[in-house]
């Protein structure tokens, strides 16, 4: 067992809570631009100082207690990445309620269980489709009081709603949390298929960004900025809000992809937050592009030299033919790619999946230094993180100041620290499997800690998916429903570090006659698994699976398998569950295949 932590740099606050950030912010540095939003007349960004953040957050905040929101009942939040998410969240705190974030691509089934489950007395969505899904099961939900909606006027609403709300009130309110309170309820997949609410305290933020902000001065401080298009839902993007608001950081938001790049271009920020996909698309979409033009082979060239530049930092220096070429392609393809992101933009912040050293370096050698951290929403985003003055490309970096990190028998990664969470809403028995006595959290990713203390992310132990966009696929929801269609045996759901989320399926060989005769045909399965009818099928199993989760855990591709997997044949335990590491050890290929067009 090999242990490494991190001494703690910097005093954690023992009092206080969230909100404190906002005040101090509008009474030390009232005239400074705390964020910006999308002009309504569309065009020019406009300015929200930090005074006057602080007087729209109360003025909703208030709406909310006139609304009846008490200390600490659940508020859900339903939106895409927008300037009122963050005016919201802040304005919940504000109430002394608590803030329950849920993806706007959840389905129906999933906004039931997250409101149920949380038992949260109201919700604010964004539009008509969030309104339509509430709807949909607001009959199941005898504790939702209210629902408003921001395409709806809510922020009006409220602040009209909370007029006869004292300054006195509202701040008695405010101050009614403390470290030990809690913030958040953001829920994440389990295996089951059941979403599991982390609860993560005020504590738990301060501790994270106590230390945070001040290892990364360079992001977090008044002269930078940040345009946010990462689902806020989502405890990655979350925590850079919070530590933009405690830092001053100007912080924006761009709600829709299509206008991501026209936002970057006007907004210009200093530094990014984003998964590996989107690095990805980026690299892939410029080299698609010199391909086009018929400049495919200097891109390329441009490419491997990014790649060897910054791989010569690492052992000192750049030879000297490497520093010449890479000084012409700076001019010619490195600037036009780093003004795509606004010409400002020199840092980037990956986490979700691994990044891999080849885009590491890649960006790292055009100018854009992409810092790679490792976290889990349990543990309040980031645990490791590399550092401007301390990177190893390849690895999720050094632990954070006053968290430790060990490595277990098996492989497994072990976190402690502040930013751990308090456990699982209603769930003793996942808190106690996922959190020992003395508070080492079980990760489920394996891992390795070199002797300066970098972690290498090798596996995952739980089969939990992680795709390239960062996003957590529990594939036992799925799986279970695709196998409820007569025709299929089995299924497992692929996807982890690849772009979007897949199946193998095999078929049932009792009903496979039966539906072979019924559709006139003759053959094995063997000989039908591309048949145009029998995929149609498997078809109807897969969207019936998908009805029950968000676009971006969808299976998006399937393959229908010849082979039978059984007990016999080591695909199975004697109680018939699926070995997975077995399957996806003998169906390597076809997993690959599914990825390679």
């Amino acid at each position: 067992m090999r242990e490494f932590s991190t001494p703690l740099t910097t005093e954690i606050p023992s009092t206080g809570n969230l909100t404190d950030d906002v005040v101090a912010n509008a009474r030390d540095a009232g005239d400074t631009v705390q964020l910006s939003r999308p002009s309504a007349a569309g065009g020019a960004w406009e300015d929200v100082t930090a005074a006057q953040f602080l007087a729209e957050v109360s003025a909703v905040a208030k709406g909310l207690v006139a609304a009846g929101i008490g200390v600490g009942d659940r508020v859900a939040l339903i939106s895409k990445t927008r300037y009122e998410w963050t005016l919201l969240d802040y304005a919940i705190w504000f109430a002394g309620a608590v803030t329950v974030p849920v993806y706007e691509t959840s389905s129906a089934e999933q906004i039931a269980w997250i409101l149920r489950d949380s038992g949260a007395r109201a919700v604010v969505a964004e539009g008509a489709d969030h309104l339509a899904r509430i709807a949909e099961v607001r009959g199941e939900l005898d504790q939702l009081n209210h629902v408003w909606s921001i395409g709806d006027n809510a922020i009006n609403t409220l602040t009209s709603l909370g007029d006869d709300i004292s300054d006195e009130e509202l701040e008695k309110r405010r101050t009614t949390a403390t470290p030990l309170d809690l913030a958040t309820l953001i829920y994440t997949s389990g295996t089951t298929g059941r979403p599991k609410g982390c609860m993560l305290t005020h504590g738990n933020f301060m501790f994270e960004l106590g230390v945070a902000v001040d290892e990364l001065e360079e992001l977090f401080t008044e002269d930078a900025s940040t345009l946010l298009f990462l689902p806020l839902a989502h405890v990655f993007a979350r925590i850079i809000q919070i530590g933009c608001i405690k830092s001053r950081t100007r912080l924006g938001h761009s709600a829709d992809i299509k206008n991501l790049l026209p936002d970057l271009q006007e907004f210009r920020p200093m530094f990014i937050l984003a998964v590996p996909r989107v690095f990805e698309k980026v690299f892939n979409t410029a080299s698609q592009r010199a391909t086009a033009d018929g400049r495919g082979r200097i891109f390329d060239l441009a490419a491997q030299t990014a790649i060897d530049y910054s791989r010569g930092l690492d052992r000192g220096r750049p030879s000297l033919a490497v520093r010449a070429k890479h000084a012409v392609f700076k001019r010619l393809v490195y600037a036009k790619l780093l003004d795509a992101l606004g010409g400002n933009c020199t840092y980037a912040v990956s986490g979700g999946a691994p990044l891999g050293d080849k885009l590491g370096h890649f960006y790292r050698g055009i100018g854009l230094t992409v810092l790679e951290g490792y976290g889990l929403t349990e543990t309040t985003a980031a645990l490791t993180v590399n550092l401007p003055e301390a990177t190893k490309i390849g690895s999720v970096g050094r632990p954070l100041p006053g968290t430790a990190v060990r490595v277990a028998d098996d492989g497994e990664l072990l976190f402690q620290g502040g930013q751990v969470f308090a456990g699982y809403w209603q769930n003793e028995k996942a808190t106690t499997e996922a959190l020992e006595r003395d508070g080492w959290f079980h990760t489920g990713d394996l891992g390795e800690v070199d002797d300066e203390g970098f972690v290498r992310i090798t596996g995952r132990k739980k089969e939990i998916i992680v795709t390239a966009g960062g996003k957590n696929v529990a594939p036992a929801v799925l799986e279970d429903r695709v196998r409820l269609h007569f025709l299929v045996d089995q299924c497992v759901v692929v996807g982890d570090g690849q772009p979007f989320v897949g199946a193998l399926v095999t078929v049932d060989r009792d009903s496979f006659p039966l539906w072979a005769e019924q559709h006139g045909k003759t053959g094995s399965v063997a000989d039908l698994v591309d048949d145009p009818d029998l995929r149609a099928t498997i078809q109807e199993a897969v969207d019936e699976a998908n009805r029950a989760v968000s676009k971006a855990e969808s299976i998006r591709k399937f393959t229908i398998l010849a082979d039978e997997w059984t007990e016999e044949g080591g695909q199975l335990t004697p109680s018939l569950k699926l070995k997975r590491n077995v399957v996806m050890r003998e169906f390597k290929d076809d997993v690959a295949a599914l990825y390679q067009s």
